[in-house]
């Protein structure tokens, strides 16, 4: 049996606040892998990648998800988390992985601060462009796939459930 869940998808999808509820709901631990990056490197992730370039983010990100090594807890990730090979690896061994898949005009609705949220984008980049280029990865390392455009947090967090144990 696995022992976490794990959350993928886009910027925007709600992997942050439906991790929450969805840990509450039940009673596993919940970690955000966007702050344990900022604990790890004493800024915010936007400074990282301003101060350090995406590439040297990108490493950072996997290095670190790599090194996760939790139990009973829901993991949500950043949007760039499949970008790295050993971090993904690391959570698929032991996690369910979900995507959280939602229309690129919903993401777009939902991000306002794509230039200080520290989203991994690299020059030229939109939000088009980038749905188009990840899609496939969140595909790949998912076990579980949630369409949540159209729901609120609560009725995702009720999909997830009947998705993980069919009630």
């Amino acid at each position: 049996m696995k022992k976490n869940i794990v959350l993928i998808g886009m910027p925007g999808a709600g992997k942050s606040t439906v991790g929450v509820l969805l840990a509450k709901s039940l009673g596993m631990d919940f970690c955000d892998t966007d702050i344990l990056i900022q604990k790890q490197t004493g800024t915010t992730l936007q400074e990282t990648i301003n101060s350090k370039g995406l590439d040297e983010f990108l490493k950072i990100e996997n290095s670190v998800l790599a090194g996760i090594k939790l139990e009973n807890t829901v993991i949500a990730t950043g949007g760039s988390a499949v970008y790295g090979s050993q971090a993904m690896e690391n959570l698929c061994k032991n996690s369910i992985v979900i995507y959280l898949k939602m229309p690129v005009e919903t993401i777009k609705s939902r991000l306002h601060n794509i230039t200080t949220r520290g989203i991994a984008l690299k020059k030229g980049d939109t939000i088009e462009s980038l749905f188009a280029e990840r899609n496939p990865l969140y595909l790949k390392y998912s076990e579980i796939t949630v369409e949540s455009g159209n729901l609120d947090i609560e009725s995702t967090v009720t999909k997830i459930i009947e998705s993980l144990y069919g009630c």
